[in-house]
């Protein structure tokens, strides 16, 4: 079975094909277009291409937003706002005249890693996407936990204080403005932790403030949830120190909390800039094997 896989981004949109014996194959990315007319053309086009070297048997999407399953709309908002608030799951069927499934990008991730990943070897997992906020999911027994709401995994969202985020406070993109704002200084968020690892007081500063915060959310997440583990994904993954600095807060808070026997284990995601795509390509086979999606048309 070969898939089309897509991942909408607010600047690009990835393509590829994907089979489970080769992984993805034929990879290429467009400018996300400014219009739904020319989006509906991009696709059809790109699905095209990957027709003449493969048969294609679905189309498996990632995308921004808060996807309803059953009603194969995309709601919330995006960097995307015309794929959103009408029957997109129909519309791209029909145009494309394939089986065709859609799930949040972070979903995908999360997929990406529980079955193909780091996670691969548990059955419940939470993925941490590190970015310009902090979003997730929250794997059970290998299945999606999206929600009454749609929003399992919008940890961003939750308390850190009485009045800020854990989006707000819990990025490196959002620590090196606040850090750029206080400093009158323009690093970026690479160099920010660069000066951190050197020894630079005020930078170190900022960076423990912001692995405390994580720190915390994974203890919290840990004893609310339970999981087997918690894979870190999003740019700041890439790091090779990420993972030490983050056990060693979660360790110095540990150690001043009391009746705390369980440590959460924290893994680094598999992958990155692919996750999406390979996340669209299991949540397909999910469904069909739900028997929620056919393999052709009827």
């Amino acid at each position: 079975m070969s898939l089309a896989v897509i991942d909408i981004g607010g600047t690009s949109i990835k393509f590829a094909g994907y089979t489970t014996a080769t992984g993805l194959f034929a990879q290429t990315r467009v400018a996300t277009p400014k219009t739904l007319a020319a989006f509906y053309h991009c696709l059809q086009q790109q699905v095209a291409a990957l027709r003449q070297i493969t048969e294609l048997t679905g189309v498996a999407i990632s995308s921004p937003g808060v996807v309803d399953q059953a009603a194969g709309v995309i709601r919330g908002a995006s960097a995307v706002p015309y794929i959103h608030h009408f029957p997109i799951v129909t519309e791209l069927s029909n145009r494309l005249h394939l089986p065709l499934t859609i799930e949040n990008d972070a979903n995908c991730a999360a997929l990406a890693e529980a079955q193909l990943g780091a996670a691969a070897d548990v059955r419940d997992a939470i993925l941490l996407v590190l970015g310009t906020g902090v979003g997730g999911a929250v794997i059970i027994n290998g299945q999606l936990h999206r929600g009454r709401h749609l929003m399992g995994g919008e940890f961003g969202y939750m308390l850190h204080g009485d009045e800020d985020t854990v989006s707000h406070l819990g990025t490196l993109v959002n620590t090196v403005a606040r850090y750029n704002r206080q400093h009158g200084t323009q690093l970026d968020g690479k160099r920010l932790y660069e000066l951190a690892q050197s020894g630079d007081s005020a930078a170190s500063t900022a960076m423990q403030k912001m692995f405390h915060v994580l720190a915390v959310t994974i203890f919290n997440l840990q004893y609310s949830f339970d999981p087997d583990c918690f894979v870190i994904s999003g740019g700041i993954s890439q790091n090779p120190a990420l993972l030490g600095d983050l056990e060693a807060a979660l360790d110095e808070m540990m150690a001043n909390t009391e009746l705390t026997p369980i440590r959460p284990v924290i893994r680094i995601a598999k992958f990155q800039a692919e996750a999406n795509l390979y996340g669209a390509a299991v949540h397909f086979y999910q469904q069909h094997q739900a028997g929620l999606i056919p393999l052709e048309r009827t």
